[in-house]
């Protein structure tokens, strides 16, 4: 454990990071606060990370230990940056700072904090829309255009799970980056009108300009607002849709598409390389290389290259702030078949990230060295051992999603999360189990629980229905733990699916007004074509 004064040594102040966040060096700017906190407000380049997670997340997100990092959090009397700074440094990262102040002092200082998630992703589709100005339809025509019998298809960009969740009456699923894979399959008669749809903007915008940059002679149209502003205009939308594109493609139709792709690529100055030099990079001490598959979850679940990880081409370019944590990192990304990569490196370069495509694709002889933060060791009871723990008198500290707690959990279980043990009642003479959804976030915070003085900590990994065949009494507490106390939840962009038009409303408000917070060197950072 490093002593305060150490700490101080690695502060740095607001001027100097935002220095450092453009000049084009390798730097993780981690928000360690939990997600909700994060969602209300962060730095614009800040990953999430959150302090409950950050030795399970760190080595994916940031794998080389000695890049810049720099963590923050709410500042004023805040203290999990520092120790989350502790924790870093424990595990091996060397280069560990912490913004003096946090997130107030950083507003004091004059500057912008933002609201809501993948921030500079949906930035970019807002610019995007504005350089590329990318047709929309509304919702009202787009109604009225199904009412009439158009020839149209809706495509929805999204991954099946959102999909499922909402979606447009007739649309089908085909993530954004299956489309240029796919959509010739969907709508092969050249008339037909393409729409894709999103839940709110990005990806319609992001998904529509990818057919339209790859040149399909259909017409292309992103639904504007997706299906929150078809919910707005007061029309129906289908809940637990199935339909999705199909997973063959005819192999005939794939040197064509892979050639489309290629050229594509080529505009936008994406580099092609081979499996040896993204050896000699992963080789590089100096130099962070992210190494990602881009194909649909199916496929890589039948093997892909070790140590890549899963980023489905929509939503790296989507949420790349959930693969990805050190800005200036290389990203080398694949796919099977040559269609899909390019147009992903295609948009990242434009966001402007150093992004290559694997020549060989998943063929290729490579491997990543993944380095992963072995977890302390912790006992793990099964469903019966807890129960007899309990019976013994265990106490039980349930560190699950607090959503998920609130819906169901154990009588008498207290709900806590990581950054916030200071505050739990516990008695160190008995037992303690812990209530867990995942093995290596339980083994951490077990550790912080030892490093509390609690002697006896085990883990529970079970799920409601387990605890109850076990004979454990449930209960549900819709409202504890409180709003305030929900830290890890963000309240502002679920509740805008919840039957809640306010909410919907701000939400696309907060959306288009992106574009107006960000400062002139954000703005330079995005690599639009010029002309």
């Amino acid at each position: 454990m490093h002593s305060h004064s150490d700490l101080k040594l690695a502060d740095i102040d607001s001027h100097t990071l935002k220095g450092w966040l453009h000049d084009g060096g390798e730097i993780a700017l981690l928000d360690v606060r939990e997600h909700g906190q994060y969602g209300e407000s962060h730095l614009f380049y800040a990953a999430p990370v959150p302090f409950s997670r950050l030795e399970a997340d760190i080595a994916r997100l940031a794998p080389r230990r000695d890049a810049r990092v720099v963590v923050y959090d709410a500042g004023d009397d805040d203290d999990v940056a520092a120790r989350a700074a502790a924790a870093l440094r424990a595990v091996g990262y060397t280069q560990v700072h912490r913004l003096a102040g946090g997130i107030a002092q950083w507003q004091r200082d004059g500057y912008a904090a933002f609201a809501g998630v993948n921030v500079p992703s949906k930035t970019f589709g807002e610019l995007a829309e504005e350089v590329f100005h990318t047709p929309r339809i509304s919702a009202a025509e787009l109604a009225e255009r199904q009412r009439r019998g158009d020839d149209l298809i809706v495509l929805d960009g999204r991954p099946y799970a959102e999909y499922q969740k909402m979606s447009i009456p007739g649309g089908i699923c085909c993530p954004n980056g299956e489309l240029a894979l796919r959509a010739h399959g969907l709508a092969p008669d050249p008339k037909t009108t393409i729409v894709v749809n999103c839940a709110g903007r990005t990806r319609s915008i992001i998904g529509a300009q990818t057919l339209i940059n790859l040149g399909v002679p259909n017409p292309v149209y992103a639904l504007e607002n997706g299906t929150q502003g078809w919910y707005l205009a007061d029309f129906k939308l289908d809940h637990g849709a199935s339909r999705r594109y199909e997973d063959a493609v005819a192999a005939a139709d794939i040197p064509a598409l892979a050639q489309r792709s290629a050229g594509l690529a080529e505009r936008h100055g994406v580099p092609w390389v081979n499996a040896a030099q993204v050896r000699s990079w992963l080789a590089d001490t100096g130099r962070s290389t992210f190494l990602c598959d881009v194909r649909s979850a199916e496929e890589y679940a039948q093997g892909s290259l070790r140590g890549a990880q899963h980023t489905p081409g929509g939503q790296l370019i989507q949420a790349t702030d959930q693969y990805v944590a050190v800005r200036g990192a290389r990203i080398v990304v694949f796919d099977g078949e040559g269609v899909r990569a390019p147009v992903v490196a295609s948009w990242l370069r434009q966001m402007g990230w150093d992004a290559s495509v694997l020549q060989e694709g998943v063929g290729a002889d490579l491997q990543a060295a993944v380095a992963p933060i072995a977890e302390p060791p912790v006992k793990v009871l099964d469903d019966a051992a807890l129960a007899a723990a309990l019976a013994a008198g265990a106490q039980l500290i349930d560190i699950r999603p607090s959503m998920r707690y609130r819906a169901q959990h154990i009588a008498g279980a207290q709900w806590a999360i990581r950054p916030r043990f200071a505050g739990l009642a516990l008695d160190p003479a008995r037992p303690l189990v812990l209530l867990a959804e995942e093995l290596a976030v339980a083994a951490w915070a077990a550790a912080d629980l030892r490093a509390r003085g609690a002697r006896d900590v085990a883990v529970n990994l079970g799920t409601a229905a387990g605890w109850s065949a076990a004979g454990i009494a449930l209960e549900s507490t819709p409202s504890t733990p409180a709003d305030r106390d929900c830290i890890d939840y963000l309240f502002f962009v679920h509740d805008r699916h919840d039957g809640n038009k306010a909410a919907a409303r701000q939400y696309l408000a907060w959306e288009t007004n992106l574009v107006k917070q960000i400062d002139a060197r954000e703005r330079a950072a995005y690599r639009f074509p010029a002309g």
